[in-house]
């Protein structure tokens, strides 16, 4: 089910009050604007019109792998669906960001109440936020034109069903590998701030079939990342 309202706070604030109303598994929720969109760690969104603002819902299963790759799910349907619409190579960044030759085109975000994940989604579709200290674009100014908001959530919610019926048939290792196939390359330089505002540099290595990264320090050691700010180098 797709539903849509022309101006929200935030699409995953209303989809955490929807599960709590009981919402069923695979509702999607899109709004023309958000006057409270939010990143990861409490960050503004900027939300204009006409880019992809949208929440949907998963209800967790027994047998399900753990939630928080929910978050490698979301990147495969993202990236699959602005990849072919950009001039430039669309590549997933850990953990929740998708960049076109390193200028950020989409965010994900999720939240969770008791069984329910929200998968919030955000992509810059006509719009991209100017002054910012690193590098945004969209779909507009990488040559995809006439690309409008409720058709790419129709074919999102399409590569987000299919990757989230592998997650739950087939388990991490074919997300993990699809994942990897798109990420940043091995041997990438990399600081990650953490989220106690320590600094760890090094070359992504790897991730982890718990969906962490792994990153090769300088003296050869390897260092598990749960949590963090990546700026590539």
């Amino acid at each position: 089910m797709l539903r849509f309202v022309e101006e929200t706070g935030s699409t995953n604030a209303d989809m955490l009050a929807l599960a709590g109303q009981g919402a069923a598994d695979g509702i999607w929720l899109r709004a023309g604007r958000q006057t409270g969109g939010r990143g990861r760690m409490g960050r503004a969104w900027e939300s204009p019109d006409g880019n992809l603002y949208c929440s949907t819902l998963v209800r967790l299963q027994p047998n399900d792998p753990l939630p928080h790759t929910l978050a490698l799910v979301a990147a495969n349907a993202v990236h699959a669906l602005v990849a072919p619409l950009c001039h430039g190579q669309a590549r997933i960044k850990w953990p929740n960001d998708i960049l076109v030759d390193g200028a950020k085109i989409a965010g994900i975000l999720l939240e969770r109440a008791g069984d329910a994940i929200v998968v919030g989604i955000g992509i810059n579709v006509t719009d991209h936020p100017e002054g910012l200290d690193r590098p945004v674009t969209s779909l507009t100014a990488q040559g995809a034109a006439n690309v409008q908001a409720h058709a790419l959530l129709d074919r999102l919610a399409q590569l987000f069903s299919h990757w989230l019926s592998i997650w739950r048939a087939q388990g991490i290792d074919p997300i993990r590998t699809h994942w990897l196939l798109n990420a940043h390359p091995t041997g990438t330089a990399m600081r990650v701030v953490q989220p106690d505002g320590g600094a760890i540099e090094g070359a992504f290595d790897t991730l982890d079939r718990h969906g962490m990264l792994i990153l090769r320090l300088a003296n050869g050691q390897s260092h598990a990342i749960h949590a963090g700010d990546i700026i590539l180098n």
